[in-house]
């Protein structure tokens, strides 16, 4: 969705993501206030909260988060640290 997504406001990105049931993966705090506190419908956010912000981390800490997680994560707002990974239902 990178491509598509460019331009496109974080609005308009959270509603394609729910139309074509994707489960949006970002480090931007700003989707979480969309569907965390305003409701916004969603199949599944995973906040990446990282200091380290290379790919090789990103791609590692979403490895380990499917690897444990995976029937877990449609549906679910996940913040993910280094240190843990909170779900909240949102």
């Amino acid at each position: 969705m990178y491509e598509a997504a460019r331009g496109m406001g974080d609005d308009e990105i959270i509603q394609k993501a729910s139309a074509e049931e994707w489960i949006l993966i970002t480090n931007d705090k700003g989707f979480g206030e969309k569907v965390y506190r305003q409701r916004r419908p969603h199949k599944g956010v995973v906040l990446l909260r990282r200091e380290d912000e290379r790919a090789s981390n990103k791609i590692e800490m979403l490895r380990r988060l499917l690897d444990k997680y995976s029937d877990r994560v449609a549906g679910s707002f996940v913040v993910v640290t280094e240190r843990r990974v909170r779900f909240a239902r949102a």
